[in-house]
């Protein structure tokens, strides 16, 4: 991934913490030199001194034979809020551009077990389901529901490397920086959170 200096993110901390509040990722293999991508949830855990990045896909995906059989060299990308930013937000002329979050990981992968596939499941609702109204959590789930597990593959990815960058106009001044936050909070709410990414970041960086 292309990250200019300015925008290059380091902090391992900070992208696991990314990564878990947007867990939402994309798997990148390819099979005769064509990429494949699936778009799945997915969960960071750490064993020991190594982190691994773990899911599920169908049965019927044939992605999992290639992570079976092609264990190296699997992509998982992130990406976090973004949004357009127009040239007209700055109190000088300068072309539009586009502030974005992304994250990229490499790593090796390995198929699970149905027995470390089940603990994976249980991770994953007690995440997504502890807070509900009659939680749908795996020990609360009949027989023939969990039967269904059948249908599905786990996989776990070892990180070997990760990169991150954070384009979020950190080379603008601050007139600059904080009028582009305001007119984000006037665009549609879907450009609410990245305004809240960059108050942050422009925050921590005056500290």
């Amino acid at each position: 991934m292309y990250i200019p200096r300015h925008f290059k993110v380091e902090d391992f901390e900070e992208i696991t913490d990314f990564i878990q509040k947007n867990s939402f990722g994309t798997i990148v293999t390819a099979k005769e030199g064509k990429p494949i991508a699936t778009h799945l949830p997915l969960e960071l855990h750490k064993v020991g001194n190594d982190y691994y990045i773990t899911g599920h896909m169908a049965y019927a995906n044939p992605q999992w034979k290639i992570l079976k059989e092609n264990q190296d060299n699997v992509l998982v990308m992130y990406q976090g809020p973004h949004a357009y930013i127009s040239s007209s937000w700055y109190n000088h002329e300068n072309v539009p551009t586009w502030n974005y979050q992304s994250v990229h990981i490499y790593g090796t992968a390995s198929i699970m077990s149905e027995q470390e596939l089940e603990v994976d499941l249980i991770l994953l609702l007690q995440k997504y389901e502890r807070n509900r109204k009659n939680a749908a959590l795996w020990e609360n789930l009949s027989s023939q529901t969990k039967k269904q597990i059948k249908g599905i593959v786990g996989f776990k990815i070892k990180i070997q490397e990760f990169q991150a960058t954070y384009k979020l106009s950190q080379n603008r001044n601050d007139e600059d920086y904080h009028n582009i936050i305001e007119k984000l909070y006037k665009e549609d709410l879907q450009f609410h959170k990245l305004a809240e990414v960059m108050k942050n970041i422009r925050s921590g960086l005056n500290e």
